[in-house]
This record gives structure tokens, C-alpha cells and sequence, in this order.
């Protein structure tokens, strides 16, 4: 008799242990993959399996890396709570009762460090009680699951609940790649494609390449996961990642811990990369097993032919590093991918004149805070107090989230913290994202700090320009507290103890699980409630932080013509034109209203020209909008009356968000021509008449002294996009769909 052939799909495993009925489909990648292999017939990279075995339509798909736009099925979305806000006022406005997959919203962003943890929780829920009840209700109302204040950082909360093999994620926040420590492809990505996916609406991902990142050797000693990525920050720069997959690979991924991987692959988006990707392995298998997923854990090994590549599968490029020879880096300041050696950091500081006094050191964030983390650091500080020492630096440390914080304060690492003078901050971003309350040094005094974040860009922390930001594993961070002093070396340098003999720190030791297990904590997470008809979402109409939505007017089927240039920017451009250079006159959030000749911030004089019925342009430099992932990013500019940004080059997310918004996202076909273009130029687009894939528009650029150039505008609006911008905005369109 014939016998049916087991299929992997006849395991029902849920996706995670808070959600009923929501199971992991790994007979979808199956399908998807034998159909994808017939039509390429070549071997797959691993982020090639995940991403292909997720596509909305296999057969039909285009698949070229690098051109194609793949039209995707994500398995969840993530939201934390500062782009939260605007991705469910747009969900609530396109008229649909619950979210397509499994949603989560994860408050994190907004609260400050000033004074300690559980003061500074309360004090953020009494300031932001507004959004908080918006977002516990919202949530409520639309099926979404809700993590409280205290709960920790979203990425930290995704890996210990959420994240599982050859899953697909999308989340509001651009360390979403954080999750690829547990095998997953997970993108950061602005609040409009977020509520596609909550709508059942397929997400858009422009086909990437794929960077492979061979791991030999054995990592030890002083040399940590964070140094591996550090080292790849150096070697691609911030944009060398742009439009790829970093995928790791090789035998050396063996010696690393499943948090140690996602810590790799959360820094991934200081490189530009669409996400970073490690192969499933058995440090996967004891991370899920200690956050009581072991159902994931066996089902994962089940399928694990397709959580790793293909022999002889090809990547665009490889980098090899040896993790034997690997050494600790420094990376900064200002800039993530100034990647520096330990053994040459203390030279370095010297020849730049960077300032040598460690004002503040810092631990955790989403990147740094495991539990393995935190017992590598607190073996440190138990050494220095063992010799008396207390930290020279201020020592601050961020749990990542409850779970974490509730285990190191059961196993004794607060307190090792704590007897050497470090404060424990809230579960939170803190410090990480500029939400600190930062007395210490007046703004504009130059100082030095250094962290075990991701992200260093001038003012990042502190919002001040003058501090110098480094970025270093937990264990030179903490090692260099106790110094206070930027050159010193824990691998070579001695300090001196109370008894008045010098000594060496011994390598930094710790627990990658916790032996007796994770301490869950406060139990921080609502869940939808079973009767959500009767949930009302709060939305004061007298707030000031929140209002429902309008939508944005559809296009005028008009050529613009006499356009102002709002602003040139010269250089980085982040929050929002605030804190761009303006190249008219070298400073910041100071532009001139080209109609009336007065001057004013940016927002001013963007509101003067919307009230005056006068669309406007920004020219832009490289890389514009680095860092924007919020949609207000987008949002705003739009909302005041924005046409087009034009630019040299755009951040991924960035552009995603502007033509979303119903914006024009343009760069120049020749970068050059930025220089061509004056403030004080008015100026036409011509082509929207047949605005077209591939098409490029032209730029008129008319100067004050009568004579124009016409400069070409390339973009990559495919068919959908371009109806975005037809219909106002993406929303607009789907609310039109929804209602047909």
C-alpha cells in the first residue's frame, strides 16, 4: 500500500506561548521553495530560502537581486511605542477590525533616564500617560499584543518571546535585525509598511543582495560577538551593507552564543544592511529551550535543511574574518564604522587630541544587555571591588528587559554593579536613543563616553555636539570605568588597587544561560481581551500629542512649476530638517522664506508656504534621512506641504517612508548636479505626465541670474508606488480598497 509522505506542515507549532492559534508555516517556505529552485535552478543563500519561501505569488515573482521588488508575506510585526503611535492612528484609518498576522506594540522609547529605574518608570508614565492609555487601548481594540513600561526593549522582548527560525518580520524600528540572532529575517521599516502588513497588504522589499560574512576560528579572551561586527562596521562603512543581506556563515558561528549573534546582527543597521543572518544551530536550540520554547526548538531542527544555505551557493561578496585573531575595537566617534583596533586605540586618541578622561561609561541597550552580557561585565567589576576600586567613570547599565533585569538581580550582578557605583537604569532605551537627562557636562563642553550601543552619531546620546561617543563591548566599557581614562588597555595596562599594588584584570568571564534559569519578573504584557467591541481607543480631541488622521490631498495632475527650495542641505540630514545644515548659510534650522525674504526655522517657513497654498522641494546630500526610521520623519514634511525631497542618496527606510507619505523620493542621475543647484533657485519637474518605472524626470533649476540647467532625476517608484503618489499616499489607497 502506498503511504503519504510526511509533509512538515502536519506539526502544528504555535509561533510564540502568548498567542492562541498562531502557528509557525514552515510548510509555505516548503512550497514556495520548490517552486522558487524549479525556476532558478541554482543553489540558495540562507536569507534566500526565508525571504523566497515567504513570497506572496512564487510562480509569477520576478527574482533578480539587487532590481526585482519582491512582494512578501511577513509572519508578525513589531511596533514600539514612538512609531507605534502613528502606525495605528493610519491602521485605524483604513477601517479594518484586527491586524492580518500577529502585531505587537512595546513602550521603550519614551522613557528618560535621569536618576535610576524604578523612579524614572514613573516619572515617564505620568508625563506620557496620554500615549500610553492611546496605545494600551488602540492595542486592545485591534487585537494587538501590549507591553507595558518596565517591559524592556522591543528587540530583547522579539528574541525572548517572538522570534523563531526562518521566520519573517517586519518591525518599526531599524535594530529590528536584532532577532536574526534566532535565525529570523527581520527588517526594519517605517509605519506605512507596518500597517500594510497589519492590513493584509503584501510588504514590498526591493530584492536584496546577499554579503557573506565567513566566520573561522573560535572567539575568546577579551574579543567578544560585538567585535565581529565592529570589525564589519569598518570594513563596509555605513553604506556598505545598503541593499543587502549580511548572511554569516562558516565554522566560527559555532563558538558564539545565540544573544552574542543577535547582538551581531542588531548592529547590522549601522552598515546600512536591509538585515543581518545567522544559520539555525544548536546555541539557537539552548535559547529557545531556556525561554520555554522548546516545541520551536525541535520543530526548528525538523526543518533545519532549509535554515542554512545551500552548498555552493553564491553571494555578491565575502568577507572572512578569523575570530582567533580577532581583537576588541573601538568604533567612533560620530560614526559607527570608525573601526579601531584596541592594541592602536590609545595612539589614536592621542593623534586626533580626542579627550582622554572618560566622563561616562555605558552598558546594555538592545544590542548589549543579555544575560550573558551582564555576568561578562559584573566578573569585571567583581574583580576591581575585590581591590578596592569603585568606577572613576559614571557607570550606568541598562537592562534590556525585565526578564533580564529580575535574573541578574536574582544572581547577584546588580549588586556586583552597584558596590562599584554603577546605576541600574529602566528597562528601556535610556540613554541609547537620546532619551537622557544627561548634568554632568554643560552642552558644547567636549567630553568622552563610551558604550555598548550601536549607534554614535554626533549628539546621539546627549543631544550634545561636542561629545566624542565610542562604541565597545560591555566588557571594555566596564573595564574602562574603572579607569577613567580612554587609552587605558585592560588586555596590556594594570591599575593600581587600595593596597597599593598594581594588578591586571583577568578575561572577562560569564554565563551565556542562566543555570537555574530566567527570572520573568513583573509580569508587564496585556494581551487583547477577548471582547474588544466594547474597548474604546483614547484619543482626546483637545491633545496635543496625538490626533486622528486626515487624509492627504491626491495629486493635482499638474506640472510643478516656480517651485522654492525649502532648504539645501549640506551634509547629514536627520530630525526632520530641525538639524540640517543649511548650505545657504552654514547653519542650522535658520532658512529664508524665498517669497517674502524673512528668515525663520524650518518648520516656520514650511507652515508659511503650506498656508500659502506654495508646494516646496529639498535638496539633499548622501544618505538622507540616516537614522529616520519614525514615520513623523516623513510625515512631517509631507503634512507641511512638501512635493519632492531631491537628493544625492537615500537611507533604505527613509525613502520607503517618503513615498508612502505620497512624496516624491528623487536622486540625482549624476550626484555632481547637486552642486548646480542654488538655495535661492526656483524650480519644475517635468515628466510626472508619464511618470513611469525606470523613467527618470527632469530637474529645471532656474537661477536668479536668468540662466537654468536641467538636471536628470532618477527614482525607483515601481506601478504600486506610483499610485501612492496618484492617490495622496499609500493609506489613501488602501482605505479606497478596503471600502471596495
Amino acid at each position: 500500500m502506498a503511504t503519504a509522505v510526511p509533509r512538515i506542515g502536519n506539526t502544528q507549532v504555535a509561533m510564540s506561548n502568548l498567542e492562541k492559534g498562531k502557528f509557525i508555516n514552515y510548510q509555505r517556505i516548503e512550497d514556495n521553495l520548490a517552486i522558487v529552485r524549479q525556476r532558478l535552478n541554482r543553489p540558495l543563500t540562507l536569507s534566500e530560502k526565508i525571504l523566497y519561501g515567504h513570497l506572496d505569488d512564487p510562480h509569477n515573482q520576478d527574482i533578480t537581486r539587487g532590481v526585482s521588488y519582491l512582494k512578501l508575506r511577513p509572519d508578525r510585526v513589531a511596533c514600539q511605542d514612538a512609531t507605534a503611535q502613528m502606525a495605528l492612528l493610519q491602521f485605524m484609518s483604513a477601517g479594518i477590525p484586527t491586524t492580518a498576522v500577529p502585531t505587537t506594540v512595546h513602550c521603550d522609547h519614551l522613557i528618560e533616564a535621569q536618576i535610576g529605574g524604578q523612579k524614572d518608570l514613573a516619572r515617564a508614565i505620568d508625563i506620557n500617560k496620554e500615549v500610553y492609555d492611546f496605545l494600551a487601548t488602540a492595542t486592545a481594540k485591534y487585537g494587538i499584543g501590549f507591553w507595558k513600561p518596565g517591559s524592556g526593549i522591543i528587540h530583547q522582548i522579539i528574541l525572548e518571546n517572538y522570534a523563531f527560525p526562518g521566520g519573517l518580520m517586519i518591525g518599526t524600528d531599524s535594530h529590528t535585525p536584532n532577532a536574526g540572532g534566532l535565525g529570523m529575517i527581520a527588517c526594519g521599516v517605517g509605519g506605512a509598511d507596518a500597517v500594510d502588513v497589519m492590513a493584509g497588504i503584501p510588504w514590498e522589499l526591493k530584492c536584496p543582495k546577499v554579503i557573506g560574512v565567513k566566520l573561522t576560528g573560535k572567539i575568546g579572551g577579551w574579543t567578544t560577538p560585538k567585535d565581529v561586527i565592529l570589525k564589519v562596521a569598518g570594513i563596509l562603512t555605513v553604506k556598505g551593507g545598503t541593499g543587502a543581506i549580511v548572511e554569516y556563515m562558516g565554522p566560527g558561528v559555532e563558538s558564539l552564543s545565540c544573544t552574542g549573534m543577535g547582538t551581531i546582527c542588531n548592529m547590522g543597521a549601522e552598515i546600512g544592511a536591509t538585515t543581518s543572518l545567522f544559520p539555525f544551530n544548536h546555541r539557537m536550540t539552548d535559547y529557545l529551550n531556556a525561554t520555554k520554547r522548546p516545541e520551536i526548538a525541535k520543530y526548528a531542527q525538523q526543518f533545519a535543511y532549509n535554515l542554512r544555505a545551500d552548498d555552493s551557493a553564491e553571494y555578491d561578496q565575502v568577507i572572512e574574518i578569523n575570530l582567533s585573531e580577532l581583537e576588541p575595537h573601538i568604533n567612533g566617534p560620530f560614526t559607527p564604522d570608525l573601526a579601531t583596533p584596541l592594541s592602536k586605540f590609545a595612539e589614536e586618541v592621542k593623534k586626533n587630541n580626542w579627550p582622554q578622561e572618560l566622563k561616562v561609561a555605558l552598558i546594555g541597550s538592545c544590542t548589549n544587555s543579555s544575560y550573558e552580557d551582564m555576568t561578562r561585565s559584573a566578573s569585571i567589576a567583581r574583580e576591581a571591588a575585590e581591590h578596592g576600586l569603585e568606577t572613576k567613570s559614571k557607570f550606568t547599565i541598562t537592562p534590556g528587559s525585565e526578564q533580564v533585569r529580575a535574573t541578574i538581580a536574582r544572581d547577584g550582578q546588580i549588586d556586583a554593579f552597584e558596590k562599584v557605583g554603577g546605576l541600574v537604569l529602566a528597562n528601556a532605551c535610556g540613554p541609547c536613543i537620546g532619551q537622557w537627562d544627561r548634568r554632568d557636562v554643560k552642552k558644547g563642553e567636549a567630553n568622552s563616553i563610551i558604550t555598548s550601543y550601536n549607534r554614535n552619531f554626533t549628539g546621539r546620546n546627549d543631544a550634545n555636539p561636542a561629545t566624542h561617543a565610542f562604541v565597545a563591548s560591555p566588557d571594555i566599557v566596564t573595564a574602562m570605568a574603572f579607569a577613567g581614562d580612554l587609552t587605558f588597555n585592560p588586555l596590556t595596562d594594570t591599575l593600581t588597587g587600595n593596597d597599593g599594588k598594581p594588578f591586571k584584570f583577568s578575561d572577562p568571564s560569564g554565563f551565556e544561560l542562566p543555570p537555574t534559569g530566567y527570572d520573568p519578573g513583573v509580569d508587564t504584557f496585556q494581551p487583547p481581551p477577548e471582547d474588544r467591541a466594547r474597548v474604546t481607543v483614547a484619543v482626546d480631541p483637545k491633545s496635543d500629542r496625538l490626533q486622528l488622521l486626515e487624509p492627504f490631498q491626491p495629486w493635482d495632475n499638474l506640472k510643478p512649476v516656480d517651485i522654492p527650495i525649502l532648504i539645501k542641505v549640506k551634509g547629514k540630514c536627520k530630525n526632520c530638517l530641525i538639524g540640517a545644515i543649511n548650505a545657504q548659510n552654514g547653519e542650522a534650522n535658520n532658512i529664508q522664506n524665498k517669497i517674502t525674504g524673512e528668515w525663520g526655522p524650518v518648520p516656520t517657513v514650511a507652515a508659511w508656504y503650506k498656508s500659502n497654498n506654495k508646494p516646496w522641494v529639498v535638496i539633499g546630500d548622501h544618505n538622507y534621512g540616516e537614522g529616520s526610521s519614525r514615520e513623523h520623519a516623513a510625515l512631517e514634511p509631507r503634512y507641511l506641504g512638501g512635493l519632492a525631497i531631491i537628493v544625492r542618496s537615500f537611507a533604505r527606510i527613509h525613502e520607503t517612508n517618503l513615498k508612502k507619505q505620497g512624496m516624491l523620493a528623487l536622486t540625482f542621475v549624476d550626484p555632481t548636479d547637486y552642486d548646480k543647484i542654488q538655495p535661492d533657485d526656483k524650480v519644475d519637474i517635468t515628466g510626472l505626465e508619464s511618470f513611469a518605472p525606470g523613467k527618470n524626470l527632469t530637474l529645471v533649476a532656474k537661477h536668479k541670474d536668468g540662466s537654468k540647467d536641467e538636471i536628470a532625476l532618477a527614482h525607483s517608484f515601481n506601478e504600486g508606488q506610483i499610485e501612492w503618489f496618484k492617490a495622496g499616499s499609500a493609506l489613501n489607497l488602501m482605505a479606497k480598497s478596503a471600502q471596495n
